[in-house]
Order: C-alpha cells, then sequence, then structure tokens
C-alpha cells in the first residue's frame, strides 16, 4: 500500500489530502454508519468530516477505543452489514479494473504472484452487502488502474440470482472522481481535480470509461471544510493516525 505520508502537496488554500477528504465525504450520500481501518486515515477523516456537517452519521475507527463500538475485532462490522446496517464503505487495493473488481492479494498470476500482499479478507461479501462502496485509489496510474485485475478479490458484477444490496458507487483517485453504472458495468467520468485534465486521465488509465458531454472540474473544499478539517476533524484524528494529523492536516 502506498504511504500515506507521501506526496504532500499543498496550494495557498488547501492540500490535495483535503481535497480528498472533502470529495469522499460528499460521497456517502444519506448513509448513517461506516467504519475506518486502522490504515485509512483520509477515509477516516471523511467520515468525520461528515460526522461535523451530518448529525446523523457516525464513523467507527479501529485505532481508537473511543470510535470503536466492536468487542469482537472486525467480525461485528461484518454481522452489522449482513443486517443492513453498515451503510458506507471505503475499499483500497492493489489493483482495480474497468468493472470495479480490486485486487487485495498480489501482482502476477495467482498463486505465483511475484509479490503478495494481506489478502481478502472479508472484500468479497461486502462488495454484496454495503449499499453504498467508494473505491479509493490514491495512486492513478496503469499498474494500479488496470484493464483487468490478476486478482479478483472482490467484484461488483456478479450472478444475476445472487442477492446482493450493495454494489460499488464511486472510484476516488488523485486525478478524478468515476462513478461505476452497475447496469453498464462501466465507469463514466464524473470530475477531474483542479491541475488535472481529461486527456492525463485517459493517458494514465488502463481501462476504458464513459465521458459524459461536459467534464466537470472537482470541487474543491469549502473554508467550512477547510476548517473543520484542520479543527476537529484532525484532532479526531490525533490518537488513531498521529503522524497523519500532525504532518499533514496541520493548520497552514
Amino acid at each position: 500500500m502506498s504511504n500515506p505520508m507521501a506526496g504532500i502537496a499543498r496550494s495557498d488554500t488547501y492540500s490535495k489530502e483535503e481535497l480528498l477528504i472533502a470529495t469522499m465525504a460528499r460521497l456517502f450520500g444519506d448513509g448513517t454508519f461506516m467504519t475506518a481501518g486502522v490504515n485509512s486515515p483520509i477515509p477516516a477523516a471523511a467520515g468525520l468530516l461528515r460526522e461535523q456537517v451530518d448529525p446523523g452519521f457516525y464513523v467507527a475507527v479501529h485505532g481508537d477505543p473511543g470510535r470503536t463500538p466492536f468487542v469482537d475485532g472486525g467480525a461485528e462490522a461484518f454481522d452489522m452489514a449482513a443486517q443492513g446496517r453498515l451503510d458506507v464503505f471505503v475499499f483500497g487495493g492493489v489493483q482495480v479494473d474497468g468493472k470495479a473488481n480490486i485486487n487485495l492479494v498480489g501482482i502476477g498470476p495467482y498463486p505465483q504472484a511475484k509479490k503478495r500482499f494481506a489478502g481478502t479478507f472479508g472484500a468479497a461479501s461486502l462488495f454484496y452487502l454495503v449499499r453504498n462502496i467508494v473505491l479509493f485509489f490514491p495512486k492513478h496510474d496503469r499498474r494500479t488502474l488496470v484493464e483487468a485485475v490478476d486478482f479478483k478479490s472482490a467484484s461488483a458484477i456478479g450472478p444475476k440470482e445472487a442477492y446482493r444490496t450493495g454494489s460499488p458507487r464511486w472510484l476516488l483517485s488523485e486525478r478524478c472522481l468515476f462513478r461505476f453504472d452497475l447496469e453498464k458495468e462501466r465507469f463514466t467520468l464524473v470530475s477531474v481535480h483542479p491541475g488535472h485534465s481529461l486527456e492525463e486521465v485517459r493517458e494514465h488509465t488502463g481501462f476504458s470509461f464513459d465521458v459524459t458531454d461536459r467534464v466537470e472540474m472537482t470541487a474543491v473544499p469549502t473554508t467550512a471544510e477547510r476548517e473543520l478539517i484542520r479543527g476537529p476533524v484532525r484532532d479526531a484524528l490525533s490518537k488513531p493516525y498521529p503522524d497523519f494529523a500532525r504532518k499533514l492536516l496541520a493548520r497552514q
């Protein structure tokens, strides 16, 4: 996985990380509960930001005992998903392809992958049960956004007769935001982040995607969002992600 401390990029008003946090928080829709893992500072920050603007929303952050309502590790999150009570989940990984399949296992043909990672855990089941899945792949290049993943850890496309309440809806990267159309089995480009372009996104994306008549620019964090990120959100991140809170979300 990429180092969340790498590539600090700031403008006069907001950082790259703040743009991703604010954009992701807006993707959580009308959900009320999400959980963020121990290696997910930006998704956790996005959930905390959403809490600040939506009192009905709550994010459980593993690594912070005060924000972990579970007493049996990650197992309870799967119980909540099966009960329809886990509304939002953010997935990353090694690769993602144009059909919203993700790879959490390794690079190269399985089982002789030339590089192995932590593994799939429960991604396959959560892909079917969580109604709003956001795919987050901050590193946007042709080795990460590929035509076909080397291993399907979780798939957006499955048997038509299978019971399914959830699916990936979004793919957010350092360059742009895509929306996934389950019927078309394709991504559509929603917006390009400031400083990037459609041509650049095409150049660095390994799968084909649809484009609307007018490609929008991703909305930058508002003054209110920046103040929240640099204030209560940063403070809440200081326990589970102290380095991220200190170095990336410090007030300018």
